[in-house]
């Protein structure tokens, strides 16, 4: 489990997390929902040991995340960014092999471990058509795929996505979700991933996780979380909820004319 206790913490002089608590659970999909500006990123950035508490502390299976190496942390929690830049272009395969670097000693190349996982992988996501092409050349839904790749070849127990369907088109923000779904079913692995889509986020998560000015609002399923008061809390304008047929939970609807 990771757990966050009365965290504080920011850029500079500005506080951004102000006495926050939350915990994971390893086998659960979380989405972080809030307003912009509300410290989504930051919470992110916090439990991945890329901030520094100022106050507060957060732990991973019970021991302090700042007495963990970054290859040790590694080993327990991948990061899937909103994009990925790389400085040369890479083909899909070396992508994904990147996933194995905490498992590389030195002066070691890879073994035939670290090629079948990856092989696996790239198979599970269907990108093995993919695997010679080069990361420039996709499409931002096979990018976001590759990028999940990655974070699988990882071998961890928690996966964390930045606003990983921000630029995506619907049916692959669909595509996302329900690939996140079925790694969580079947590989048991905690996922944490920030989205503005409420109803992508009701539809496929475990928890919801409301954000706002540095602190929880709260969390629940999304029964719980999808109810009217709750939501203009969060986002102060009024939205309506409607149960959906397909999932059976509290969907927004939009305002008309």
């Amino acid at each position: 489990m990771i757990k966050a206790q009365g965290l504080r913490c920011g850029y500079d002089k500005t506080e951004v997390l102000r006495g926050l608590d939350l915990h994971l659970d390893s086998a659960e999909l979380a989405v972080l929902i809030g307003p912009n500006g509300a410290g989504k990123s930051t919470l992110l950035f916090a439990l991945l040991g890329f901030l520094k508490a100022w106050a507060g502390k957060v732990s991973l299976y019970g021991k302090d995340l700042n007495a963990y190496g970054r290859l040790e942390l590694a080993k327990q929690i991948a990061f899937v960014p909103q994009e990925s830049f790389f400085q040369f272009d890479y083909r899909v395969y070396d992508v994904v092999m990147m996933g194995r670097y905490p498992y590389l000693g030195m002066m070691q190349s890879w073994s035939q471990a670290d090629h079948q996982m990856v092989g696996k992988v790239l198979a599970s996501l269907n990108l093995g058509e993919l695997s010679q092409r080069y990361y420039s050349e996709l499409s931002g839904g096979e990018k976001q795929r590759v990028l999940i790749a990655r974070a699988l070849a990882q071998d961890t127990r928690y996966i964390f996505l930045d606003e990983s369907l921000s630029q995506l088109d619907i049916n692959h923000q669909i595509d996302i979700m329900q690939l996140l779904r079925s790694i969580n079913q079947s590989q048991g692995k905690g996922i944490l991933i920030i989205s503005h889509n409420l109803n992508l986020a009701a539809n496929y998560a475990d928890r919801m996780i409301f954000i706002k000015s540095g602190r929880i609002l709260g969390q629940g399923t999304p029964q719980e979380m999808m109810q009217e008061h709750l939501l203009q809390d969060l986002f102060g304008t009024r939205l309506s909820t409607h149960i959906n047929p397909e999932s059976k939970v509290p969907n927004i609807v939009y305002p008309g004319k």
